[in-house]
């Protein structure tokens, strides 16, 4: 028994006739270089606790920073949906590689793009498009995750410059970042967004180890000592919670997507297993506990194929809300999870070795039910939609 690349997509519900032609072209694309370049290294990256070298760049070259920022900042100009299935087939080669594209995509550029000044987005979007410039997002604090707004990190207007202080936790691609765009509060309390170039004087990017999860990418903390930050790295466009929050939207919505290539992975992987591997004589995909688990598999995938779909869609109009964005994210990680997990069991033994993707997405998944709000807080955010009271 081996690994098998995929060379299809399950299309249950015939999706694919609402696409475009664009965007089957994007995500082949995107599908060939995931079969080509993270394929035959994800498995030695994850068990050696290491990142893909010159990741950011191949990202940049295939178009996958960015997709839908304006092509004069160096992006494509896509729409959502495409961005969508470029996440879809990242996430399928591995969460951190579509980690490290949405991050910069989502809560580097987006920011830039959406309220930064025409000097910043002229400055930093091209080179972050180009994966030439690394961008980290620091919002979570040691002390502060699912409630930004006690956020801790600070800074104080000095005349000619600003002084940033504080720390931010959990913050993928620190230790390599090359920016960092924070959020921290202005002394009146109200938070705002600044640009964190790394060389800077008291800024830091110790990395995190021992991870059991997300093991391709870098992690790490954001660390501000007396930080003197220039006047015009201040992101002029946003003030309050607006902002970091809008960036999430976007990054729960790509991550939306790119599950469902982590649960298509392993789907199409149990379903070859299952018409190879034999027991009492017979494929033991001829048994009828084994087709229970795939069927179920290939409903969840399917209701958020179409899920996803409708959201892009709404997106796309400028009509999505936060709230629909929850349960998308919040839908689709638990799906693609429970999916990795159940389809480890129908490889016995053979599903915990590296070989199969099984174990790697079902750990890498432990972060993304947990990171961009919790499998909890989205389930929050649904219920004070649907009854108007806060329950937080």
């Amino acid at each position: 028994m081996s690994y098998y690349p995929l060379t299809s997509i399950p299309d249950y519900y015939g999706i694919d006739a609402l696409l475009t032609e664009e965007h089957k072209l994007i995500r082949q694309s995107v599908r060939d270089w995931v079969e080509s370049f993270v394929m035959p290294q994800i498995d030695q990256a994850a068990q050696n606790h290491t990142d893909i070298p010159g990741l950011m760049k191949e990202l940049g070259k295939i178009g996958a920073l960015g997709p839908y920022i304006p092509v004069e900042y160096g992006g494509s100009g896509l729409d959502q949906i495409s961005y969508g299935l470029i996440m879809q087939e990242l996430e399928r080669g591995d969460s951190a590689v579509r980690s490290a594209a949405s991050v910069q995509s989502s809560l580097v550029m987006f920011p830039i793009n959406e309220f930064g000044s025409e000097e910043q987005k002229k400055k930093y979007l091209p080179q972050l498009a180009a994966g030439e410039m690394i961008g980290s997002f620091g919002l979570t604090e040691p002390n502060h995750g699912s409630d930004p707004s006690s956020m801790e990190t600070y800074f104080k207007d000095m005349g000619d410059h600003y002084l940033l202080n504080g720390a931010k936790m959990w913050i993928t691609n620190s230790p390599v970042c090359d920016i960092a765009v924070v959020w921290a509060k202005n002394e009146e309390g109200k938070v705002q967004g600044l640009i964190v170039e790394r060389g800077m004087e008291g800024f830091t990017t110790p990395e995190t180890h021992n991870k059991w999860s997300l093991r391709a990418s870098k992690t790490g903390e954001l660390v501000f000592n007396d930080v003197k930050v220039p006047k015009e790295n201040l992101l002029p466009g946003v003030t309050g919670l607006k902002g970091p929050l809008s960036c999430l939207n976007s990054a729960r919505y790509g991550i939306s997507w790119g599950v469902i290539g982590a649960a298509i992975d392993c789907y199409c992987t149990a379903v070859q297993y299952s018409k190879e591997r034999r027991q009492f004589g017979k494929p033991i995909g001829s048994f009828q506990l084994q087709q229970k688990k795939l069927a179920e598999f290939l409903t969840e995938i399917t209701k958020a194929q179409l899920l996803c779909l409708q959201l892009g869609n709404l997106k796309n109009d400028h009509k999505a809300s936060p709230a629909q964005i929850s349960m998308a994210k919040r839908n689709n990680v638990k799906m693609a999870i429970d999916i990795a997990r159940e389809s480890r069991q129908i490889l016995g033994g053979m599903g915990i070795m590296g070989e199969f993707p099984m174990m790697r997405h079902a750990a890498n998944l432990e972060s993304v039910i947990t990171y961009e709000g919790t499998h909890d807080v989205h389930l929050l955010i649904t219920g004070l939609d649907i009854t108007g009271i806060n329950a937080f």
